[in-house]
């Protein structure tokens, strides 16, 4: 149904942006919006959002028997994740923890993850989503700088941090999931707390702590970075993700609406999440949407298409996605045609760079609907969409913004915007937009101002209102979907004592859309391997930070006057490496 409809051009677009945003926005419907001061600031928002986690969580109970995850042969139904909820929250509560405090996540896509995440909104407390591919270094320093007072975590997780226990002084308990081997305190099994996932439904039947929450009370803290390479919390708030939820709806009816189909009743999907949960994609655009609406999410240990295609199969999985890089591994695979793929109505993507090809691809090769957008973690991720017809029309646009959101394109002072079509950095606005960075009051006043957020992008806006996303202002490379911040890495090889000058720099990559690169200047009379500077790198940082190729040149880097290296001028030393 959605290939025949792409197909038939003829009749696209049956509506405008702006006669289909009165059509869903009007008063009394779903998507009416209201304006209201969120700090100061008069802001748009969805009148009918949840008002705040512990009401999203209470809904999700009503799904009742619909399964909310399935992990391998863990199937755990919405009514047994609840009791997990509340007993979890109970846990959290007899160790101390109060409204305010931090507890931090650092597991892979399990179906403890969002119980513990949801524990922990619900009474108050700050969830703080650790990215769980760190290292043990920068584990400890997400603990550190969020001043956690209880970790949830898993048991390979838990074995990186236990290295750094003496840093982390605010750490006062820890509970592990899946441990094999004995634990010491301050650690203690998830399981002696709340049982495993399949026996979760045998918990008792207690009601959700009042936590007194309201709507721009602080839920999160979610780690991104900035140009000193140093990761920054966001502190984001319980609107900023009921937010999304809305916003999702909206899309959705806002693409069927464009092609003139009915908008259909609610109906639950099932929905392949190959993307981590610390993400905000998946967190934020994903985990609050399926609460929600009642849909499955389907966890896999480690994505593997071959793997991914019998999931697809078996439980009829209706979308997939995350990053461009899933979108190609699933295309590309010799096996693909063995599998029945029917169920796939879309597969969707954010958060690095894509060809044109793959959304023509998966339009025409899948027999799906390519969806698209654009946020960043300080947007709590969704601010706009595309899909369909609109993305197959504009394939190198993110989309318009959803409703309640603004953008503008400004001008290097700061202060001028710029006109429809100029390039220049792109602010956002809305009531996704978190508070601030934690315990950041510098880099907050930098990048908020007045409701609005200074993304760093280099973008333009065209007449109706898409955006084009051209560059990134900040020194990021994204691989895969993985943030890679220049200074970070280029730290770690100043450490080395070869080395005197270095820069990262990011090349092409058709599938993960970038790889990060290094050229190197090394000391009078020093000496180092391309091999030898990788191992320093991955000794000292998670994986998909090395650099893929080192080039090592003979003089120091160029610099414009302002002592800034030249990156551009460095791309022609892996021109070897271009057809990657």
């Amino acid at each position: 149904m959605a290939t025949q409809a792409m197909a038939d051009a003829g009749k696209w677009p049956a509506m405008t942006l702006d006669a289909v945003e009165r059509a869903l926005c009007a008063p009394g419907a779903r998507f009416e919006m209201e304006t209201i001061d969120i700090r100061g600031v008069p802001t748009r928002v969805w009148k009918n959002a949840p008002p705040h986690m512990g009401a999203l969580v209470a809904l999700s109970r009503t799904h009742g028997e619909r399964l909310a995850t399935i992990y391998e042969d863990e199937r755990v139904t919405y009514e047994a994740q609840f009791r997990a909820i509340a007993a979890l929250a109970e846990v959290y509560r007899a160790h101390g923890v109060k409204k305010g405090d931090r507890v931090a996540l650092a597991m892979r896509n399990l179906p403890e993850w969002p119980v513990a995440f949801f524990a922990a909104t619900v009474i108050g407390a700050i969830a703080v989503p650790l990215n769980a591919w760190w290292s043990g270094d920068e584990l400890a320093y997400g603990l550190n700088d969020s001043g956690a007072r209880l970790l949830v975590c898993d048991a390979e997780r838990w074995d990186r941090i236990v290295p750094h226990l003496s840093e982390l002084p605010d750490l006062a308990q820890v509970l592990v999931s899946r441990a094999t081997a004995p634990l010491s305190p301050p650690a203690t099994r998830l399981e002696d707390a709340i049982g495993i996932p399949n026996d979760w439904h045998t918990l008792p039947d207690r009601a959700l702590p009042d936590a007194g929450l309201l709507p721009d009370d602080d839920a999160t803290i979610l780690y991104t970075s900035g140009t000193t390479g140093k990761p920054k919390g966001a502190l984001g708030t319980h609107r900023n993700f009921m937010t999304n939820i809305m916003s999702t709806g909206f899309s959705g009816a806002r693409m069927l609406l464009r092609r003139g189909d009915p908008i259909p009743a609610p109906q639950p999907r099932v929905g392949l999440t190959v993307i981590p949960l610390f993400h905000a994609t998946a967190l934020s655009a994903g985990l609050m949407g399926a609460m929600a609406a009642g849909h499955t999410s389907i966890y896999m240990r480690k994505f593997e298409a071959l793997r991914a295609f019998e999931i697809i199969e078996r439980e009829k999985v209706n979308s997939t996605g995350g990053v461009p890089t899933i979108a190609w591994q699933l295309l590309e695979h010799p096996d693909r045609h063995k599998y029945d793929l029917s169920s796939l109505e879309a597969v969707g993507y954010g958060g690095a760079p894509s060809a044109p090809e793959l959304v023509r691809k998966i339009a025409g090769e899948m027999k799906a609907i390519p969806t698209n957008g654009w946020g960043m973690t300080e947007t709590t991720a969704t601010v706009t969409t595309h899909g369909a017809e609109d993305y197959i029309h504009r394939p190198e646009s993110c989309g318009p913004p959803v409703a309640v959101a603004d953008l503008k394109i400004m001008d290097a002072d700061g202060t001028t915007e710029l006109p429809v079509g100029e390039v220049g950095e792109l602010w956002a606005r809305g009531p996704m937009i978190v508070k601030g960075y934690w315990n950041k009051p510098e880099a907050t006043a930098a990048t908020f101002v007045d409701g609005w957020v200074r993304t760093g992008d280099l973008a333009r806006l065209d007449e109706e209102g898409f955006c084009f996303i051209l560059d990134r202002a900040k020194d990021m490379i994204i691989r895969g979907g993985e943030n890679i911040y220049s200074t970070e890495i280029e730290n770690v090889l100043y450490d080395h004592p070869a080395v005197t000058d270095c820069a990262l720099i990011g090349l092409p990559h058709r599938i993960l859309g970038e790889e990060p690169a290094a050229v190197v200047h090394l000391g009078p009379g020093a000496s180092a391997t391309e091999a030898e500077l990788q191992a320093w790198v991955r000794a000292r940082l998670a994986a998909f930070k090395v650099p893929v190729a080192i080039r090592f040149v003979p003089e120091t880097l160029p610099r414009n006057a302002n002592g800034k290296i030249l990156k551009r001028d460095l791309k022609g030393l892996f021109e070897d490496r271009a057809a990657a």
